[in-house]
């Protein structure tokens, strides 16, 4: 079986941690290594928890620290989703597992130059790492079989009425990568608001009884509370790990061809991700969009991933 080789670009984030446990096991992924970036914490917690996350599962994968900041605009952090540490709830042994010294846009130039053209690139943070690789060096464009990102939605953002939080912490490096001409899979928010992690959910996995599905409970447990006080929702969107299962499985995922702009003009509506669902606008797309997703095959695939960590 050939394995789908991918650098997977995050910022954890508990659904970030999720995507981890997924990408590290599973027989369909090769994970070359781990860049992080800063987002739903600053980098130096973001990076942390990385390490902590593929020291608790023992994942023998390399990770890079990446960008601190956005390319243009200040930084922003969700503290209110994912708390101070950016991970909070799992207690974690005192972590040995160290960083690679080489910077994360290094090495994403690096991995690509040196590729047969055959690797995907996954984020599921803001695309700032992804973004500098690109302008730093533009030859490694043509290596990238494919970007599949979590972020954006054709619909409703989720921390403005436009903009999603991966594209507008940094919708310039959004735009970079929309317009680099690769092909692009999104999935947003429009997907991932079904995979709903309800208290059933969280008990389900928690049968399992190992330590995957022990920092899933732990994980969860605190980021479905802070979405509940945040929107009120019974239970957290899980976004980021479907931008994995799609990889194992792209059956689990319905997408839907359009053009799509990343805005970053205006001022209302920064970091829309614009979506011609309808073809308005006649030109050709540029991603494949996420508009539905088979939920209970999504929480299969979760179930089973957890199953195979001893």
């Amino acid at each position: 079986m050939d394995k789908r080789k991918i650098i997977l670009d995050c910022d954890p984030g508990h659904d970030d941690a999720v995507a981890i446990t997924l990408a590290g096991i599973n027989e369909k992924i090769d994970l070359l290594g781990i860049t992080v970036v800063a987002g739903n914490q600053t980098l130096e917690k973001t990076s942390v928890n990385a390490l902590n996350v593929c020291q608790c599962l023992g994942l023998d994968v390399p990770v890079y620290a990446g960008c601190g900041q956005p390319m243009i605009r200040e930084k922003m952090v969700a503290a209110d989703i994912h708390g101070e540490t950016g991970l909070d709830g799992p207690v974690f042994e005192p972590l040995k597992k160290k960083l690679e010294d080489q910077h994360a846009v290094l090495y994403m130039i690096d991995t690509l130059m040196k590729s047969d053209g055959d690797i995907t690139v996954v984020t599921t943070g803001p695309m700032t790492n992804l973004g500098m690789a690109m302008r730093l060096e533009p030859a490694i464009i043509p290596k990238i079989q494919e970007i599949v990102l979590m972020g954006g939605a054709y619909t409703n953002g989720n921390v403005t009425p436009a903009a999603e939080f991966n594209i507008i912490a940094d919708a310039d490096a959004a735009y970079v990568a929309f317009t680099s001409g690769r092909p692009i899979t999104m999935v947003g928010l429009d997907v991932t608001r079904k995979a709903l992690c309800y208290p059933s959910i969280v008990e389900r996995m928690g049968k399992i009884g190992n330590k995957a599905s022990k920092l899933f409970v732990d994980l969860m447990k605190h980021f479905c509370a802070s979405q509940k006080a945040v929107f009120g929702w019974e239970g957290g969107p899980l976004h980021d790990p479907i931008t994995i299962a799609y990889l194992i499985d792209p059956s689990i995922l319905t997408t839907k061809p359009m053009h799509a702009e990343i805005d970053i003009r205006s001022t209302q509506s920064y970091g829309r991700t614009n979506c011609d669902y309808f073809g308005y606008q006649k030109k050709e797309p540029n991603a494949n969009v996420g508009i539905d997703i088979d939920v209970e095959k999504f929480w299969d695939l979760v179930e089973d991933n957890l199953k195979k960590y001893s």
